[in-house]
């Protein structure tokens, strides 16, 4: 259990400033209309009540409400809370705005946070229109995962063979840059497998939109891949973060001198965050980080391996590509490629010059099985072996 859901006393509050669940909660006091100390509690909930319990929810949020109160960024009035010109400043702020917000909490909550969420703050409101779509937020979603630019809402099939580049330069452990360009090299079946090697649970996909929507659902730890699922996911993110900063103040402007919020920091993942609470006994060690080989080492592997399964005459000596594939996963275990990516690897290493493959004009009959198995498509050509230099 953390410190809060076991009781321990929470942070009191802080001077000069709010710390990062402070400006949540005024954030809620500047939709129309201000809030009651009810509406915060009720409407921040979902944020914070997968880290702790609602009654330690609720405590939080009234050491919070009073802080803002004794540092003059929130006024009660009637009991209903609402925020100083300071504390509106604030809060527009946070949000990466230049000056207060007027807008309902509908709104603040399914674009504004979650823009801050996904670190979208400082984009134009022509950008954020898509966070009002499923499809735009999973594309948002898995493009800021992944570190694509989010200047343009790319069509699935774009996405998928951004993410298909991604996927190899990963495979080579992120020491080359791919060629594959937008993708156009690999078929569609082919770039939707290698692109599916970065999800959590590498699988064949059948559609671009399936591979998009669950990789949207782990970036955000979502549950399900809809529109109020994926929301939910980003929202408890921002909760979590505020969390993981406990007392860190976020200093508020001043009339003097303006001063930017300091954005909540993506936390560093850790055994005990990943485990969710779970006691260190029951924590399995991570498995070993794998090897990945660079271009030189691959191809190095790759002619070795191919070379001691190699068929023909002298001069013209080839090797099945599954063959050679079967080598190599049992001889080079700690690249921990899977086939697909070890297929896109031969086909990148082919166009730089480090390997040839070869295809076939004849296919005896007697060896279908392994031709079907040695297929790599690759443009308008579909190569079967590993050429043997002699």
């Amino acid at each position: 259990m953390s410190a809060l859901g076991s009781g321990a006393p929470l942070a009191g509050p802080r001077r000069g400033g709010a710390s990062a669940t402070g400006h949540l909660i005024l954030v809620r006091t500047t939709a129309s209309g201000g809030a009651t100390r009810a509406d915060i509690a009720t409407d921040l909930a979902p944020l914070f009540t997968h880290k702790l319990s609602p009654a330690d929810w609720r405590r939080l949020a009234e050491k919070e409400i009073g802080n803002l109160i004794a540092n003059g960024l929130v006024t009660e009035t009637r009991g209903r809370l609402a925020p100083s010109e300071t504390g509106a400043l604030a809060a527009a702020r946070f949000l990466g705005q230049k000056g207060p917000i007027a807008a309902p909490w509908s709104e603040l909550r399914d674009v504004a946070l979650i823009a801050k969420g996904l670190g979208l703050e400082k984009e134009t409101a022509a950008r954020l229109k898509p966070l009002a779509r499923v499809e735009g937020l999973r594309t948002l979603i898995v493009q800021k995962a992944f570190g694509l630019s989010v200047k343009k809402n790319p069509p699935p099939t774009k996405l998928r063979a951004q993410l298909a580049v991604i996927a190899l330069e990963r495979a080579f452990g992120n020491r080359i840059k791919a060629g594959f360009g937008k993708g156009s090299a690999l078929s569609a079946k082919a770039g939707r497998l290698l692109a599916g090697q970065l999800s959590q649970n590498p699988r064949a996909f059948t559609t671009d939109a399936k591979l998009i929507a669950e990789l949207a659902v782990e970036h955000v730890g979502a549950r399900e891949s809809t529109l109020e699922g994926l929301r939910l996911g980003v929202l408890r993110g921002l909760g979590a973060q505020a969390l993981e900063q406990g007392s860190t103040e976020i200093a508020t402007p001043s009339a003097e001198r303006p001063v930017m919020p300091a954005r909540v920091a993506e936390p560093t993942p850790t055994l005990a965050s990943v485990a969710n609470d779970v006691a260190p006994a029951a924590v399995k060690a991570p498995p070993p980080p794998a090897s990945r080989p660079d271009l030189s080492e691959f191809a190095r592997a790759v002619k070795k391996a191919a070379a001691s399964r190699a068929e023909g005459w002298p001069g013209s000596r080839k090797a099945f590509i599954s063959h050679v594939w079967d080598a190599i996963r049992t001889t080079q275990t700690s690249w921990k490629v899977s086939e697909i990516e070890f297929k896109c690897m031969l086909a990148e290493a082919h166009r730089l010059g480090a390997l040839v493959l070869a295809n076939a004009d004849l296919k005896d009959k007697k060896s279908i099985k392994e031709f079907e198995s040695s297929a790599v498509p690759y443009k308008n050509t579909v190569w079967h072996f590993v050429r043997v230099e002699e």
